[in-house]
């Protein structure tokens, strides 16, 4: 078996990731095309809702807002759109033994091998944290990674059966 990026996860932040961009394409038009277009009374109009002042400056500095807004969307975009990449690159695969991918560093980690398992924010958040006899760190996210659910059934511990003496 083996790890695969959440669908829904993915949807989710490619779909923010491209509203930043519309949003960039929407500043990065205004600051280019729009507001040098406009002539002193319809800025002053629509943009500054009736200000005074020298309007050279004022459009000047309403047009490079317009490129910071857009710098930082697009900024936002790129950098969610790399997280979702970045979970993407991320593999594990299991068999009964072993697992193996670039969460245990490329080099196969046993079954045997997990000296420990931090299941705190299991229930709640889906998280878990396994860690190896070597000084490995794993973390698997349900919310990053489709598959880590049938993983941790196999790592977590399984309670033990209880008997019938104890009525």
């Amino acid at each position: 078996m083996k790890l695969t990026l959440n669908r829904e996860y993915a949807l989710r932040h490619l779909g923010v990731a491209v509203l930043f961009l519309g949003l960039c394409c929407w500043f990065l038009y205004d600051g280019a095309i729009t507001y040098p277009k406009m002539d002193d009374a319809t800025f002053s109009e629509q943009i500054l809702h009736g200000r005074q002042g020298d309007f050279d400056k004022l459009k000047k500095d309403a047009i490079n807002r317009q490129y910071q807004f857009a710098g930082i969307c697009g900024i936002a975009a790129i950098l969610i759109a790399v997280g979702v990449g970045r979970c993407r690159l991320q593999t594990l695969e299991w068999d009964d033994t072993q697992m193996c991918g670039s969460l245990t560093g490329g080099k196969p980690l046993a079954f045997a091998d997990v000296s420990g398992v931090d299941d705190r924010r299991w229930e709640k958040k889906g998280i878990l944290v396994v860690y190896a006899k070597d000084g490995r760190r794993l973390t698997l996210d349900t919310w990053h990674h489709a598959g880590a659910k049938e993983l941790a059934e196999r790592i977590l511990p399984r309670p033990a059966a209880s008997s019938g003496a104890d009525a």
